[in-house]
């Protein structure tokens, strides 16, 4: 796994970087003193794997960091405080490691970052996806889910029949999901767009079994949405 380190501290980087070194299957790719200089590398770099962060940093918190980015990799936080842990745990970062952290510790946190890959693997295989819901996994074809929404600290799998509300992120969603089928149109919305019908406007219809439903496009979304479409403009 291609890893990187987040942390303005450089002696917690030094011992973090030690722990990596010393550890099977592991590649550190990068070691960064700020979160500033970290994006500017994930924008052009998506072999990253994951990610040891810390939180509490100069010009760019952690949490802003998570905020910044619309696809992420397995995160593992770093840091001297307890309090950040539930604010953390909402971007479903697989551990949270309060310093200073022992080897053993952190080889118990890469050990969750390689059964959730697996998991991830398997779940997101072929041509669908799993998804907890009502403490079963119920199978979706990609093909059958129209477009997922924001609700809270829950999403919603919208599919032509039925709903599906799972505990999560959109950040989460949008990166298990195949990014040549998915697009975010919306800090609120994923959409399917092989099962956009039409786009009015900055609203986009898609159908269903009952009626037709309008999905929000934000301005922020619209120039790469439109970007991935196939479309003759007269």
């Amino acid at each position: 796994m291609n890893c990187i380190i987040i942390d303005d501290d450089s002696f917690v980087r030094k011992i973090t970087e030690d722990f990596i070194k010393q550890t099977e299957g592991l590649q550190l790719l990068c070691s960064f003193s700020n979160a500033v200089d970290a994006i500017k590398v994930l924008n052009i770099n998506n072999s990253i794997d994951l990610i040891l962060l810390d939180i509490e940093m100069p010009e760019m918190s952690g949490i802003d960091f998570l905020n910044a980015l619309t696809q992420l990799p397995q995160i593992i936080i770093i840091s001297s405080k307890e309090k950040y842990a539930i604010n953390a745990f909402d971007y479903d970062v697989t551990d949270y490691l309060l310093k200073p952290f022992t080897y053993t510790r952190f080889r118990k946190a890469i050990d969750k970052v390689r059964a959730k890959q697996e998991v991830n693997r398997i779940h997101s295989k072929g041509d669908e996806i799993f998804i907890k819901h009502n403490s079963c996994l119920v199978k979706l074809k990609y093909a059958d889910i129209l477009w997922v929404e924001a609700m809270e600290n829950y999403v919603i799998f919208n599919t032509f029949t039925d709903k599906y509300t799972i505990h999560s992120t959109m950040k989460a969603i949008e990166a298990k999901l195949p990014a040549d089928r998915f697009a975010r149109t919306h800090r609120s919305f994923i959409v399917n767009t092989g099962c956009i019908l039409s786009i009015e406007d900055n609203t986009i219809n898609i159908k269903t079994r009952d009626n037709i439903n309008n999905i929000a496009i934000g301005k922020s979304y619209r120039d790469n949405l439109l970007g991935r479409l196939n479309f003759i403009m007269r």
